[in-house]
């Protein structure tokens, strides 16, 4: 029986912070009651945002090589649905909508980095060929072994490791879908930050009249110390990435920046001084794309191997969990465990988990491969990198908020394409085969990421993780449908090669990759190799070597404002010897930082939209004109985030 009973609506003061010896975290929607969660509204609207936003996404995506997050504008359109509707105790239901239709964002990342590549190669081997089944059941099989190998390793990440990891994009979303419950002035921070960040992203991305980049190549010293010493420093000044940095904070900030700082002030100098070199030629830029980016990729993947290691004891629990509630007659009695800790049973997961094994290595042997040696080392592949980097995925995304998947796919197709040209599968059925690989992979870790997001609102929140576990699925199979019909549609449209051609740089990046390994060339090894070492180094020395190698893969303009966010989230809760008002002021720019990023997206939004109906608005300001603009507009940003957060008073 559903509660009609008011529920309140505000987050705890523990929400965010470790919890002290003894002290639990007490979510808004109480364990000892039952509210409105999965019903025909929620599932149904979910069910169309999922649609919606996987259709938008893609095409967004593929068109001007950006996916947006879509969990936060889907939060907000939930909250305004609920609100027009008059709907009493939305909140759990407004979380399932927003985590069937999240489905959208994460399929569609996972789907456009690899498989657009497939009709990129296709341009120059007629004889490959792609059909829509391969695209579904790559996202399809990929985004349920996402869901499946996740859930065991739930309670770790969201309980267990509470207010030891940021989780920012889930802090930004769980704000908005609490501060939409709330309403009134209580909510009047998060719709003021949203208002001013959305409106500043919005101008910046739409009609550029300030720079979106400071850089240091502005002054004449700056262009000669790219030239020369192949060093330059960048911000990007956009309204979002400053609300991630705030809540990301200043420690994982400057490790992640440290990654970032390496390769473009250690890295690019010592390689740009040997002589008589096409290195000593080329610009930073592509220094950090051609040599500084592998490094990071080999960082990622062995700081991923290290991680895998260290967290094997949880592995094992969770295995171990699963084995003896598979083998157990009696079963779990549900009764005694608290509604917020319900999830999926192991029985069920094991048993999904190898039905969804038995259909990829179908789907691999019957539609791709057709060779059983073959098959078989694919699927091998699949499912041990799937289920080992499922760890890695979630860990990114709750310390930074940004999954690297597009790296560890790279990765992922390295080693497939290796493996298989070993075992005489090359040529352009070896590109078809890795690309698939790499596709299942890719979704599989971009879901893994995505719904730790997902898991640790509803934790916040109180909602029973079994009902999200479950619709997720639905959202999933939604998703993959409308992805795989779009990429089809839009390679008829457009096409990915030739005049006019759709961008889709990760695809063509993966190919790019992916056709030399199956034409019996190499790859970066050496670069792979400085990574992992740099990672092996990086732990021994007590430093969180996956932050630091994120830091090396993501461009330098993105990782500065992280740390800027991270200053501006210290200096605001350390200026008072009152410790509650301290903490009021970092709650209350948590809040802005959020508005920041929830305004940002659904302004980005609209303005890709803008930019695909061919809206064209061109100014007639110089560089430096733009670059003096940005930085003004930048301060007044930093400022009105600073101060504002400053303006909070402790509660009684």
């Amino acid at each position: 029986m559903e509660t009609n009973e008011k529920q309140p609506v505000d987050l705890p003061e523990n929400a965010f912070r470790e919890l002290k010896p003894g002290e639990e975290y007490h979510p808004i929607l109480s364990p000892n009651k039952v509210y409105p969660e999965a019903n025909a509204w929620s599932v149904s609207w979910g069910i169309i945002m999922a649609v919606i936003f996987s259709a938008a996404a893609a095409y967004l995506g593929l068109r001007v090589g950006q996916v947006f997050e879509a969990a936060i504008p889907i939060a907000i359109i939930a909250v305004g649905l609920s609100g027009a509707a008059k709907r009493k105790n939305a909140l759990g239901e407004n979380v399932i909508i927003q985590s069937i239709g999240a489905s959208s964002g994460v399929i569609v990342a996972g789907a456009i980095f690899t498989l657009p590549a497939l009709y990129i190669l296709q341009a120059k081997y007629p004889e490959l060929t792609v059909n829509f089944m391969e695209v579904f059941l790559s996202s399809l099989l990929g985004g349920i072994l996402g869901i499946l190998f996740l859930i065991p390793f739930r309670k770790y990440f969201v309980s267990d490791m509470h207010g030891k990891y940021p989780f920012p994009e889930a802090t930004a979303t769980a704000q908005v879908l609490v501060s939409g419950e709330k309403g009134g002035s209580q909510a009047k921070p998060l719709i003021l930050a949203g208002l001013v960040g959305g409106l500043y992203d919005f101008i910046l991305s739409t009609f550029g009249w300030w720079s979106s980049v400071l850089t240091t190549r502005v002054l004449p010293w700056g262009t000669e110390l790219a030239n020369n010493a192949k060093m330059v420093f960048k911000v990007n000044t956009g309204a979002a990435v400053l609300g991630l940095g705030y809540i990301v904070g200043l420690k994982y900030s400057l490790i992640i920046c440290s990654g970032s700082l390496f390769v473009w002030f250690i890295i690019n100098p010592i390689l740009g001084s040997v002589p008589l070199s096409e290195l000593a030629i080329s610009s930073p830029e592509d220094m950090f794309t051609n040599y500084g980016r592998y490094i990071g990729i080999g960082g990622i993947a062995m700081a991923g191997v290290i991680g895998i290691i260290r967290s094997w004891g949880i592995i094992k629990g969770a295995l171990g969990l699963a084995t003896k509630e598979f083998s157990s007659k009696k079963g779990n009695d549900e009764s005694k465990t608290p509604r917020t800790q319900r999830d999926l049973s192991m029985k069920f997961i094991i048993i999904a988990i190898v039905f969804a094994l038995i259909i990829t290595f179908l789907f691999f042997y019957l539609g791709v491969i057709h060779n059983l040696l073959q098959a078989t080392v694919a699927f091998v592949v699949v499912a041990g990198i799937a289920f080992l980097f499922t760890t890695v995925a979630a860990n990114a995304i709750a310390i930074v908020g940004t999954n690297p998947v597009s790296g560890m796919t790279l990765m992922t197709l390295i080693l497939a394409s290796v493996i298989l040209v070993a075992i005489g599968l090359k040529g352009t059925s070896g590109m078809v085969a890795a690309l698939i690989i790499g596709g299942v992979v890719c979704t599989a870790l971009s879901m893994a990421g995505g719904f730790i997001t997902d898991l640790k609102i509803g934790y916040w929140i109180g909602t029973t993780p079994r009902k999200q576990e479950s619709w997720k699925f639905l959202g999933t199979l939604v998703s993959a449908a409308t992805v795989g019909g779009v990429i089809l549609l839009l390679n008829k449209a457009y096409g990915f090669s030739g005049n006019n051609a759709l961008v889709a740089p990760q695809a063509n990046a993966m190919a790019a990759v992916i056709e030399p390994l199956m034409m019996g060339q190499g790859a970066p090894w050496i670069l792979y190799g400085v990574g992992a070492i740099l990672a092996v180094i990086l732990t021994w020395l007590g430093v969180p070597a996956l932050a630091f190698a994120l830091g090396m893969f993501i461009p330098l303009e993105l990782n500065t404002p992280l740390v800027i966010g991270g200053l501006i989230s210290w200096y605001v809760g350390s200026r008072s010897k009152d410790a509650a008002l301290n903490k009021a002021r970092v709650d209350r720019g948590t809040l802005l930082a959020s508005g920041f990023i929830a305004g940002g997206a659904l302004m980005g939004v609209v303005s890709a939209g803008l930019s695909l109906a061919d809206f064209k608005y061109q100014h007639h300001l110089s560089e430096t004109t733009m670059q003096i603009a940005g930085l003004i507009m930048y301060l007044l940003l930093i400022a009105f985030l600073t101060v504002s957060s400053m303006k909070a008073k402790k509660t009684n």
